[in-house]
């Protein structure tokens, strides 16, 4: 734990739709100087626990850090890995920056950070002009989900006949990480689940190809970092987002012998030092 630090703390907000959310906060300590606050979206089948070391690398560089569990993951009601509607991740992701706007200083600067579906969450988010963001951070984002011909199938008939019946998400856990001791933690996580319902496999099919489209109008200053051996989203995604974005707005960084989870792998210092130079010249 850095000197910025403080430990953090668990809560539970209640959605603007009746549902109970689990967050988990990493403060600074009293006296240190806020640069920002980072909301951090997780990806599927995981929760934001998971995110506590990245959060406490970013209290030492001066950011206040908010994580939560999305609905259906974690300690967060819901069926595990459904998604009632459509929208119900973004409804819940503004839910999250208007509780954490109140609380703010209207001049400090509110980023997101999404990793793989969290971070097809928040650039969906950004996109949609959902609310106004000063900085989003997309960690391996699930802009292509490169589905094999089953998950294909499965798509084609579940979203349609069964929106609500969750099956296996198919996701390998060995290629999470090169580092055996991730991927053992992520195995025997009890708050880690592999099930995925149709409406969710088709919000993740649909909502990449749209953010992508979306690209050439982006003006949110972001940070995209995306791993070149990524076998559990197609890195193609990040490519096409990146090639058609302003490179004024749009900062992007692969890590070609990396697997999915860039601030998880063996060779993460050069992930964490690339955030770092990010936010220090822009924030």
């Amino acid at each position: 734990m850095t000197d910025l630090a403080q430990e953090s703390t668990l809560s539970t907000f209640t959605a603007s739709d009746g549902d109970n959310l689990a967050v988990q906060d990493w403060p600074l300590a009293e006296g240190a100087a806020l640069r920002g606050v980072v909301i951090v979206v997780h990806g599927l089948g995981e929760h934001a626990g998971r995110y506590d070391h990245v959060a406490r690398r970013l209290n030492g560089w001066g950011y206040a850090v908010r994580g939560y569990d999305q609905y259906g993951h974690g300690e967060s009601g819901g069926v595990r890995g459904a998604l009632p509607v459509t929208s119900r991740f973004l409804d819940d992701l503004g839910d999250i920056v208007d509780s954490t706007r109140v609380r703010m200083d209207p001049k400090t600067p509110l980023l997101l950070l999404g990793h793989s579906m969290g971070g097809l969450v928040a650039a969906s988010f950004v996109a949609q002009l959902r609310r106004p963001i000063d900085g989003l951070i997309l960690s391996s984002p699930a802009l292509n989900p490169g589905l094999n011909a089953f998950q294909r199938l499965l798509l084609a008939v579940m979203p349609r006949f069964a929106p609500n019946m969750t099956v296996g998400n198919g996701l390998d856990p060995d290629l999470i990480s090169h580092d055996p001791a991730v991927v053992a933690a992520y195995r025997n996580d009890p708050r880690v689940h592999d099930r995925v319902s149709g409406r969710l496999a088709r919000f993740i099919a649909d909502a990449g190809p749209w953010v992508i489209s979306q690209a050439p109008q982006w003006q949110v200053p972001t940070l995209l970092l995306y791993a070149g051996q990524d076998h559990l989203v197609d890195p193609a995604g990040s490519r096409a987002f990146a090639a058609a974005a302003p490179k004024e707005h749009v900062t992007a960084r692969c890590f070609d012998d990396l697997f999915h989870e860039l601030f998880n792998e063996v060779e993460s210092e050069p992930v964490f030092e690339a955030l770092r130079q990010w936010l220090d010249a822009r924030f």
